[in-house]
C-alpha cells in the first residue's frame, strides 16, 4: 500500500495549480510545481546567474510516521538551464508542517524565469531508517580503512 502525503493549500495559492504528481506510471519522483504569490504570477521570478531563490509551492505537507520527502532537481532544468537544488536532495522530515519552498540556484550563464505552475523538482518518499551512535574503542579494518576523495581511483 503506497503512504499518502496529506496536503493542504496556504490561504494564498492558487488552488488550480496541480498537486505533486507522477509523470510517467513508472516515474521515482512526483513533479512539484512553483506556486508564486499573486503578486508574482504574471512576472514570474527572475533568479539570475550564480544566485538561488526559495521558490513557494504554496502547500504544507504531512508525511507519514517513519517517511521523509526527498526533493531533487528535474535533469530538464539542469541540462537545458543550469537549474538545480543547492542543496541535493532535500529533505522534508515528517514532523515538518510549515510551507513547502524548494531552493534553487542558477548555475548556468542566462538569468531564468520561474513561471507560475511550473515544474521546479521532484519529490522522492522514502522509508527512513533511524540509527543509534554510539561510542566504541576502535572502529573495524577494511581494505580502504581511512582513504576517501577520490582515493579509489577515478574509474
Amino acid at each position: 500500500m503506497s503512504p499518502v502525503i496529506r496536503v493542504v493549500f496556504e490561504d494564498w495559492a492558487d488552488r488550480a495549480v496541480p498537486l505533486p504528481d507522477y509523470a510517467t506510471p513508472g516515474a521515482a519522483g512526483a513533479d512539484i510545481r512553483a506556486n508564486l504569490k499573486p503578486e508574482d504570477r504574471a512576472t514570474g521570478l527572475i533568479l539570475d546567474p550564480s544566485r538561488r531563490m526559495l521558490v513557494p509551492t504554496g502547500l504544507r505537507l504531512e508525511i507519514p510516521e517513519g517517511f521523509e520527502l526527498q526533493i531533487r532537481p528535474r535533469s530538464g532544468l539542469a541540462l537545458k538551464h543550469g537549474i538545480s537544488l543547492p542543496n541535493t536532495p532535500g529533505t522534508i522530515d515528517e514532523d515538518y508542517r510549515g510551507p513547502l519552498g524548494v531552493i534553487l540556484i542558477n548555475l548556468g550563464t542566462e538569468p531564468f524565469t520561474v513561471a507560475h505552475g511550473e515544474r521546479i523538482a521532484q519529490g522522492v518518499i522514502a522509508p527512513v531508517i533511524r540509527a543509534r551512535y554510539q561510542i566504541a574503542e576502535a572502529l573495524g579494518e577494511t581494505a580502504r580503512g581511512a582513504g576517501g576523495f577520490g582515493s579509489t581511483g577515478r574509474d
